[in-house]
């Protein structure tokens, strides 16, 4: 293998495929980066057995090939090396690198031990926009479980329906849902309605890559497989792919949790809410529970919190409040995690009784949503 490259488009395709590769001490090599020529660009694949990356960059080929190299390795040395058009050569098994002022050689691995990447043998394919997709991931991810003891909640859930895309992540505390409308943000082949859960690891290299690629995102999935697949801009040839497992089991029907109707309305500054559970928090301890006191008729919200190690805090905020007087704790990071993912200036904030789970929405747009349950007072 021969190739001539410029440094830059080396270093951006290493910076983002490495980012999946995790030490392996049972398989060395999948602490390699692939890499192999194709017509006139240079692929790079990395692959953890859970996921797969692909990606393609733009190289002058002189003679075709290909090698495995450790990938954190080359990624930190390209970083290191002068903006320039190197060459890259390898020969049995040395990699040779060249370029301005300096050469380096560098140990491979045998190309052929490296995991082969599936392909999708798809059954359903989906197309939307990059910005818009990456976003309502953003909006979900972070509410997904942790634990793997029960694995359907450790994704996202995605639903395909003719007119809407819905995501949706709970780890039975609290659960966040985006709606993507419209057939002009997102177009399927298939008329058919189907779900499907993704890896949370795999949801967040999505939205580690997207927001930096151009265009559209397109979504092909089999029964236990998706691929997400960007198109480089002006050739119609793949730039990357995503290849992934999904997770096996059927998504809890968590529309059965969302409250119907409400005791207590609050609309308020988003901003301004932030900033008071912020500061409550401090007062929080490790249970990070903090108290609301509701005043309709005066139209305040009292906010609560007590430490016996630090001290407490009690402190007001006003609102538009409609119904019922209520005293209720919440988690003050979850409530926190539902307000970062609202992006409007004012917020809907829904209680129930004390126990029942309350709704944080963002005023003027109905394609958000965040359930989360108050936690005991004891």
């Amino acid at each position: 293998m021969k190739i001539y490259i410029l440094k830059n488009n080396l270093k951006k395709a290493l910076n983002i495929v490495e980012k999946v590769v995790s030490k392996s001490l049972t398989l060395p090599i999948l602490n390699n980066v692939l890499l192999s020529t194709e017509k006139h660009c240079l692929k790079l694949s990395v692959t953890d057995l859970e996921i797969g990356i692909n990606y393609w960059t733009l190289a002058k080929v002189e003679k075709q090939g290909s090698t495995a190299i450790p990938v954190k390795f080359l990624t930190n040395f390209i970083n290191s090396i002068p903006d320039s058009k190197i060459s890259l050569e390898v020969k049995d098994t040395i990699l040779y690198i060249e370029g301005k002022n300096y050469k380096t050689k560098i140990k491979t691995f045998n190309p052929e031990e490296f995991p082969i990447i599936p392909k999708i043998k798809e059954e359903h394919i989906i197309e939307l926009d990059n910005l818009i997709f990456s976003q309502g991931l953003s909006q979900v991810v972070e509410n997904a479980s942790i634990s793997h003891i029960r694995p359907e909640i450790s994704g996202v859930y995605i639903s395909f329906q003719k007119d809407v895309i819905t995501m949706a992540a709970t780890d039975s505390f609290r659960l966040a849902e985006k709606k993507i409308f419209s057939k002009q943000i997102f177009k399927s082949e298939n008329k058919k309605e189907y779900s499907i859960i993704i890896p949370q690891k795999t949801v967040r290299e999505l939205i580690n890559i997207l927001p930096n690629q151009k265009g559209k995102i397109k979504i092909y999935f089999s029964s236990n497989q998706v691929m997400f697949e960007c198109l480089s801009e002006g050739s119609g040839n793949p730039e990357f792919q995503i290849i992934s497992r999904l997770i096996e089991g059927k998504y809890p029907d968590y529309q059965d949790i969302i409250p119907k109707k409400h005791k207590t309305q609050l609309i308020l500054s988003r901003q301004e809410f932030i900033n008071q559970i912020k500061t409550a928090s401090l007062f929080s301890g490790r249970v990070n529970k903090i108290k609301f006191k509701i005043f309709p008729e005066q139209g305040k919200i009292e906010l609560l919190a007590q430490d016996s190690e630090i001290g407490e805090s009690s402190s007001f905020f006003k609102g538009k409040i409609k119904g019922e007087e209520i005293e209720v704790f919440f988690n003050w990071r979850f409530l926190l995690d539902g307000l970062l993912g609202i992006e409007s200036e004012e917020v809907i904030f829904e209680l129930n009784k004390k126990q029942e789970p309350a709704i944080l929405k963002p005023v003027g747009n109905n394609t958000f949503l965040y359930v989360v349950m108050p936690v005991s007072s004891e």
